[in-house]
């Protein structure tokens, strides 16, 4: 881009007209400075979906000790109903922030978490709220699954090419955090009375004890507020990232989206499928521990490999990192049969709950390469197809790289997160039909050797067609 155009003032405001990362001089005079911006308030809005999304792998657990008498396959459904309804809202969030914004759609999305939150603080007081209500309030939780979406979707316009890895590791891996938060915070606020008498009198376990289960949503209320106003106020709009629908949805025709979103199912859909089942596949497999003692650990590491996902994946290349991620996956599955108990005898509970821990890691590592794969796929076929172009022409094509690689980010989310769901009912099923979760397991090692498989020869062989 011409020196004058790196010159021109750039307008500030909620909505911002010029925006050209690519070029330096613009980046290093404004473009960083308010890609940081968003991204500081982004992160913390993200992570607050997550830790919404996923109230329930925390809460299932305390559900029956204050009296409500739902069975083990209910409450594996309530544990994976947030993950479908959050995957079904991420094809409809993984379009809208060329549509109406990311400033406006953040702040929106953000307020929209108070529903579940309160209603779940509300419902969990009384032993008698049917179940239905539980099963609304996990569907609503799914508003927070759909926001990686438009968050990834969103960040992905504000950096270069260069730094987008980067950018994206941090906004997922800080923003995947609040799955471990909700996972630590939740079993730490039940047990005090954090709003004393203001929203309402403590549970009473078969023990006596005191539990204050609503605390587990009404924690969360004034952060939402506060993320909120801080979006509303805080971020930006770009108005060189609106597109029309039309100019999105051609990727529905295009190979390449479907592919990675077979390749994130094995990564994101691993890692929030596992958070999701996790504390109760130790509840059902190893009886005599505490399952959030130990529970959001495997968040923890996996949201935090994810931003060493992201910086290893722009220096290694995302197809090499991706492969040996799905490679070591299927050994981590094999160590997780090895160390279960055997018709309720036996098993190595340590060596389980480190296994696991590998997968965690190598899902984190997994969520990132695959994302920086998707730009650079995009790029790549772009480049190709207007070869011949003229400089208006091959302008055209990186923008509509960069459309179509943000709307493959958003769309691909929202199919991966269906992992969310199907690996917490498949420990449900496999359990209720053969007395342990080894066939869920099996199921899974058979998934990652296609996902290698495609990984191997679409991008990472000598010779792929696109190797990113």
């Amino acid at each position: 881009m011409s020196a004058q155009m790196a010159e021109r003032p750039v307008r500030v405001g909620s909505v911002i007209q010029e925006w050209h990362p690519e070029d330096a001089a613009f980046w290093a005079r404004t473009g960083n400075r308010i890609a940081n911006r968003n991204l500081a308030i982004s992160i913390p809005a993200l992570l607050l979906a997550f830790a919404i999304w996923q109230m329930f792998s925390a809460v299932t657990i305390s559900l029956p000790k204050v009296g409500f008498t739902f069975d083990t396959n209910e409450l594996f459904w309530l544990a994976a109903l947030p993950a479908l309804s959050g995957a079904t809202l991420r094809i409809f969030y993984s379009f809208v922030v060329p549509m109406f914004g990311g400033r406006r759609w953040t702040a929106i999305a953000t307020a929209s978490l108070l529903i579940p939150a309160i209603w779940l603080g509300v419902a969990v007081q009384d032993a008698s709220t049917p179940y239905w209500h539980f099963v609304a309030i996990a569907i609503l939780c799914g508003f927070g699954g759909g926001n990686f979406a438009s968050s990834m979707s969103n960040i992905s316009f504000f950096y270069p090419k260069a730094k987008q890895g980067f950018a994206l590791g941090m906004n997922a891996g800080l923003g995947n955090l609040g799955v471990s938060a909700t996972q630590f915070v939740i079993p730490l606020v039940i047990t005090m009375a954090l709003f004393g008498g203001v929203v309402g009198g403590p549970q009473l376990t078969a023990e006596g004890k005191q539990l204050f289960l609503q605390n587990a949503g009404f924690v969360w209320v004034p952060f939402l507020l506060i993320c909120a106003v801080a979006a509303w106020f805080g971020m930006h709009d770009l108005a060189a990232a609106r597109s029309s629908f039309a100019e999105q949805a051609v990727i529905f025709k295009r190979k390449h989206n479907w592919l990675m979103c077979w390749l994130y199912i094995g990564t994101f859909g691993s890692f929030i499928g596992f958070s999701a089942g996790f504390p109760m596949l130790i509840k059902t497999q190893f009886p005599d521990v505490n399952p959030m003692t130990y529970a959001f650990l495997g968040p923890l590491v996996g949201a935090l490999m994810r931003s060493v996902g992201g910086w290893l994946a722009d220096k290694l290349g995302g197809a090499l990192l991706t492969f040996w991620v799905f490679a070591l996956m299927i050994v981590g599955v094999f160590c997780v049969l090895h160390f279960l108990p055997q018709h309720g005898q036996g098993g190595n509970f340590y060596g389980f709950l480190g296994s696991f821990m590998g997968l965690f890691v190598l899902s984190g590592i997994g969520n990132a390469s695959t994302f920086r794969m998707i730009p650079v796929i995009f790029r790549t076929l772009h480049a190709r197809w207007s070869v011949n172009e003229d400089g208006e022409g091959k302008v055209a094509a990186t923008r509509q790289a960069g459309i179509e690689s943000a709307a493959v980010i958003g769309f691909s989310s929202a199919i991966g997160a269906y992992g969310g769901f199907f690996i917490p009912k498949s420990y449900g099923s496999s359990i209720a039909w053969t007395g342990g979760p080894e066939m869920a397991l099996y199921g899974f090692i058979v998934f990652y050797a296609t996902c290698l498989a495609v990984t191997w020869w679409w991008y990472f062989r000598r010779g792929a067609e696109t190797p990113c």
